[in-house]
């Protein structure tokens, strides 16, 4: 897979990135959405030791230094404390700014969720900022800001100080934008092991459309043509969501069509991505009533889609289709799930196959179209993919035969879950790597209602005595009135009863384009468990 598009530099004891702007350093709280050190922690096995050096706001963008080591961790450590590495910012104001004062010193304290410029006073530490003007914009005035010391909101609060705030910084009282115009745009430091300067660069990508400049720095558009462009509330959209699905857009919303605003953004959104087409559907609480034609996405603009096309994910090839009611052949929601698996890394010290995968048996309960079979056997596993659909397991092959995989050499079984489950216990079937996403709601003739909610415990017990020792168990739901705390609990409480032990325990989120925020909160939770 080609390199995450933040990154600007990596050696052996270093890792630099361009954080985008809408993503935090790390997370803010256990079950909130992951910063960007907890994401690019679960990327890649020989990142799950980085450490922060230093932070920056979430509305900010701009260079950030990753510790790999220990010895870059004390070196930086060390430089950051003595005021040796040198940062420098850049910002918009509105208006035409004609001076600007070149330094402030002051005291910066708390009140309440802000920070304040004082004057300068016995005890107080103290935080010094030098400005200068760069030059006019359509937006405003560019301006260099060089903080001396590092501040919570620093340059944000003395920039307000002087009654210049931060084009975007509406809680320091500035005008409202699409995103916060302040970047960290160069930082020099001596390398921790050669003692040379280096200094890294990026681009304030001011112009850039925010939603799409945080998705293009986390997904790598070669790799990966599917993914969520626009998440409701979180992109300034509310109930409106707009997926890339290879080269179409999905537009979902409450309407049955989209409004003219929309229909406008999306026109910007297949010209600046340079795809085909793009349609829309209706989002209905009322799903199982909802016949696959009122279901299915209707076309909107530009070119028709045929009955099925490839979208490529992680690398690998599935197919997708607009005819087939609300199934397009892919959750998007699971991309970084399924990427683990093809790492076979979920976090530090916590890989999904402890042994050869190619030795391993997997399990994929409601196994839908097999995308996490796919990524099972294109690890190494011997899967074994289950679901209530002969036709979903049928397009679950056709994925297996894309990404060149036989799929004679995997199990696909038809039939009701608990059913199977049973039967394969009998069987005396056992699985190193198991994965439950059931629906939130679904039927079947012989095993009745299943609702998340009150039977994913039952669930859970009847698939563990499936597991082996030392196991591993993917537990997803996307129930968005469960809370995630409560959820994860459940699953402890649940393995507890089962006499079961947990080895090792990683909570993840939906992934970064799903954007998680007060006024979008989280819906999908995932658990991976490792069992005694």
């Amino acid at each position: 897979m080609n390199p995450v598009p933040c990154v600007i530099h990596e050696d052996e004891h270093l890792l630099v990135v361009n954080k985008p702007a809408g993503l935090n350093t790390h997370a803010p709280a256990p079950h909130a959405g992951e910063g960007i050190y907890d994401w690019l922690k679960t990327r890649e096995p020989r990142w799950s030791r980085l450490a922060i050096l230093h932070r920056l706001d979430k509305e900010t963008s701009g260079i950030l230094v990753f510790g790999k080591t220990v010895e870059a961790n004390r070196s930086l450590t060390r430089q950051f404390t003595d005021r040796l590495v040198r940062k420098r910012y850049v910002l918009i104001v509105p208006g035409t700014v004609t001076s600007i004062q070149p330094r402030m010193e002051s005291a910066i304290v708390r009140i309440g969720d802000r920070y304040a410029a004082r004057p300068p006073h016995r005890g107080a530490d103290l935080a010094e900022t030098h400005f200068r003007i760069l030059g006019a914009n359509h937006r405003g005035t560019l301006i260099e800001a060089v903080p001396v010391t590092g501040r919570t909101h620093q340059i944000r609060v003395h920039a307000a100080a002087q009654n210049l705030p931060i084009l975007g910084d509406t809680l320091y009282g500035g005008k409202a934008a699409d995103r916060l115009f302040l970047h960290s745009e160069e930082l020099s430091l001596e390398h921790p092991v050669t003692g040379c300067e280096v200094k890294f660069r990026a681009e304030g990508g001011f112009e850039q459309d925010p939603a799409l400049a945080l998705r293009s720095a986390l997904i790598d558009a070669v790799g990966n043509s599917a993914w969520r462009i626009l998440h409701g509330a979180s992109d300034e959209c509310p109930g409106w969501y707009v997926d890339r699905v290879g080269d179409y857009l999905l537009s979902q919303s409450s309407a049955e069509t989209p409004t003219p605003e929309q229909r406008k953004r999306l026109a910007e959104l297949l010209e600046g991505l340079d795809l085909r087409g793009a349609y829309h559907r209706q989002l209905s609480r009322r799903i199982q009533s909802t016949g696959p034609s009122l279901a299915c996405p209707a076309w909107v603009l530009g070119q028709t889609a045929p009955g099925a096309f490839c979208i490529t994910e992680n690398g690998l090839q599935f197919e997708a289709s607009f005819q087939e009611g609300y199934s397009t052949g892919l959750f998007l929601d699971q991309r970084d799930n399924r990427r683990r698996i093809l790492k076979n890394h979920v976090g530090p010290d916590f890989p999904v196959f402890d042994a050869d995968p190619a030795s391993a048996e997997m399990l994929n309960v409601f196994a839908y179209s097999c995308a996490f079979s796919v990524c099972g056997a294109r690890a190494g596993a011997r899967v074994t993919s289950l679901d209530l659909s002969k036709k979903y397991l049928d397009w679950g092959r056709r994925n297996f035969e894309a990404n060149g995989l036989d799929p004679a050499a995997h199990d696909f079984i038809f039939g009701d879950a608990f059913d199977w489950l049973g039967r394969l216990r009998k069987k005396g079937r056992q699985f190193d790597f198991l994965i439950l996403d059931p629906p939130t709601f679904s039927r079947s003739k012989q095993g009745g209602v299943f609702r998340a909610e009150s039977d994913y415990p039952r669930l859970i017990g009847a698939a563990l005595p499936l597991l082996k020792p030392g196991g591993v168990l993917l537990a997803s739901c996307n129930a968005s009135e469960w809370k995630p705390a409560l959820f994860a609990e459940m699953i402890r409480a649940t393995i507890r009863e089962n006499n079961r032990k947990v080895l090792n325990e990683q909570y993840v989120p939906q992934p970064p384009d799903f954007r998680i925020t007060p006024v979008e909160p989280g819906y999908l939770k995932t658990v991976w468990v490792k069992l005694a």
